[in-house]
């Protein structure tokens, strides 16, 4: 069976992250969340209240940070943050500091370099327009924000974590504003990529959906 790598692009909170590890399992391939990287550096500057908007500073943190995934968790500086990097305040760093040229420098070209020898299901903002453009398979997957919202409004109450609803499809629709607007690799849906829009669906008819896409190809 032939390599080849699996672009998945898409708003916050869709799920791309959830369905390409279920992907990853079925095709056998590796699944790299870059979402996860970009949290990984947003939780290391808040944690060392680091001001990233210093450029110096900045690149000296990016130089201080090694990212690796193993067994389906991360690890920063050797840390386990599979939990850490996953609140809202993270995600809305990471929604900021993605913005900064030489972060997404260093997280495009690690995620390159990652990919070249193909089997990787990647997920992110910018995987189809920016980082693998080449990739077999490009799928662009969306929802409305209130879907969005009331997905991760229940992943929170589902893990005991109170937190309010209006806020949460605040943040979402802040996000989609930050991602769709910055002058660097913005959200947008590749031209050739396939777009699935899962509002009204649930995560096996997702599942379903994608492999349908992904068979035509692998």
């Amino acid at each position: 069976m032939k390599k080849i790598n699996i672009a998945i692009d898409g708003p916050s909170g869709v799920g791309k992250s959830t369905i390409s590890d279920f992907l990853a399992e079925k095709y056998n391939m590796s699944h790299l969340d870059t979402g996860a990287m970009y949290r990984c550096v947003a939780y290391y500057i808040s944690k060392n209240q680091i001001d990233y908007t210093d450029e110096s500073k900045l690149q000296k943190a990016l130089e201080n940070i090694t990212i690796r995934f193993e067994d389906k968790k991360v690890f920063l500086n050797n840390e386990d943050v599979s939990t850490s990097i996953r609140t809202n305040d993270v995600s809305m760093m990471a929604a900021k500091i993605s913005s900064f040229a030489p972060v997404r420098k260093k997280m495009v070209s690690l995620q390159q370099e990652i990919c070249k020898d193909k089997g990787y299901i990647v997920d992110g903002r910018d995987i189809c327009t920016c980082v693998l453009p080449d990739a077999e398979v490009k799928i662009f997957m969306s929802a409305s924000s209130q879907a969005r919202a009331e997905r991760r409004y229940k992943e929170y109450v589902d893990k005991g974590i109170k937190i309010d609803y209006k806020k949460i499809l605040e943040d979402i629709n802040q996000r989609d504003y930050q991602d769709s607007t910055r002058a660097i690799s913005p959200l947008r849906k590749a031209e050739d990529a396939i777009e699935v829009d899962t509002s009204n669906m649930n995560i096996e008819q997702v599942f379903d959906c994608l492999s349908q896409i992904i068979d035509k190809v692998y």
